[in-house]
């Protein structure tokens, strides 16, 4: 129960905003339209997006919802939100996401100022004139810690690799696979290098990219490669294409993590058994975040003209424990991820990024590569856990 009671605790003080009872006060319906630069059913990340705006509606929000999606051609994004801010007689507020989108957002949100804008997972560049005309001051971003969230991650990954459960070998290596080598992508990299580090100095972290968001065959191919070169468990951050990333664990018999959702819950409706091979999934809670956000906005409590990260301690972030996670793991692994999240929450362990901006929040910058040697110091010693 301990370890329910801590997630449990974490995501109420991300969404205890005023519940359903609070829409009384709400006369006029919100129109919210979604903008999604790709398309839904990725079991992922712009999923999840979708999630947050189907709860307002299953709470009883006097919502309506109209969601567009853009497809997978990036040069049709642009001129795809363009149209869809454009027709502005359509919705009060507009909620886009991903930092391939933030500039063409903030350059036309000024001639809409009677419209509310919500952008997730990047901000909107606030203090550049060039984009944000008049500072975007009727935008609120919000942007998720993925470093911290995979540094747990990386702790997993770097337990379960010399756990000795079945499917995996005596060699503490595993894997990480991006979609792009893309600023954001890294951040999660770099957070799953170091929790892996913490586990084992030994380690070594496999690191490939696919090049896109949407091909599970390329995906499979990197990953069976990883698991050849003895890779126990990998992790996928690459959208779509990490489906591969699924189907080459069930097919060798090893470990994948999920991301950005609760994967395995997810595909355990159409795959079971490749479902067990998903041990964990590292979520940004997308969906939570803009279900608060748009609460917030009701309630008139949303601070427009600012970016706000969610991390941790606010439940933006964090690994997926349902039973899948439950039943595989050793109790000793799930005792060190209790203990590393607790570290965590008590400023503890210092933790890398590769976002200069985010320094202010305690980080350290870093690399993808750079080695355990190069990690933040810390007292907390995970041996006292695993028994090494």
């Amino acid at each position: 129960m301990k370890r329910l009671t801590l997630i449990i605790v974490l995501l109420v003080s991300l969404v205890a905003v005023i519940g359903p009872a609070s829409t009384t006060a709400q006369e006029d319906t919100l129109r919210i339209k979604l903008v999604v630069n790709g398309v839904l059913g990725d079991k992922s990340f712009f999923d999840s997006a979708q999630r947050g705006m189907d709860r307002l509606v299953d709470e009883g929000y006097n919502v309506e919802i109209n969601t567009i999606e853009l497809g997978i051609d990036p040069a049709n994004w642009e001129s795809g939100l363009s149209d869809a801010m454009s027709d502005s007689d359509s919705y009060d507020m507009l909620i886009s996401g991903t930092f391939q989108m933030g500039e063409f957002l903030a350059k036309r949100v000024h001639l809409y100022p009677d419209k509310y804008f919500l952008f997730y997972d990047d901000s909107v560049p606030y203090d550049n004139p060039d984009f944000c005309v008049e500072g975007c001051t009727n935008v609120y971003s919000v942007l998720y810690a993925q470093n911290e969230g995979s540094f747990l991650a990386g702790v997993y990954a770097g337990a379960i690799t010399s756990s000795g459960i079945e499917g995996v070998n005596e060699d503490a290596i595993i894997g990480a696979l991006g979609g792009q080598d893309i600023p954001v992508i890294n951040d999660f990299i770099v957070g799953y290098e170091q929790g892996a580090c913490l586990v084992n100095p030994d380690v070594t972290t496999l690191v490939q990219y696919a090049g896109g968001w949407n091909d599970p065959a390329t995906g499979k191919e990197i990953t069976l490669a990883m698991y050849e070169q003895n890779a126990d468990i990998v992790f996928q951050i690459a959208g779509g294409t990490g489906v591969g990333v699924f189907e080459a664990a069930q097919e060798q018999g090893h470990y994948a993590i999920g991301v950005d959702s609760d994967q395995a819950t997810i595909i355990a409706e159409t795959e079971p058994e490749q479902a067990q091979r998903i041990l964990t999934s590292m979520m940004k809670n997308v969906d939570n975040s803009l279900f608060r956000a748009v609460t917030m906005h009701i309630d008139g409590e949303l601070l427009y003209g600012e970016a706000e990260v969610l991390g941790i301690a606010e439940g933006g972030v964090g690994l997926a424990f349902n039973d899948i996670y439950f039943d595989n793991t050793p109790e000793s692994v799930l005792d060190l991820i209790d203990a590393v999240e607790g570290a965590v929450l008590d400023g503890e362990i210092v933790m890398n990024t590769v976002f200069e901006d985010r320094l202010y929040l305690g980080y350290e910058l870093a690399s993808v590569g750079q080695g355990c040697d190069a990690m933040p110091e810390t007292d907390f010693d995970a041996s006292e856990f695993l028994g090494e």
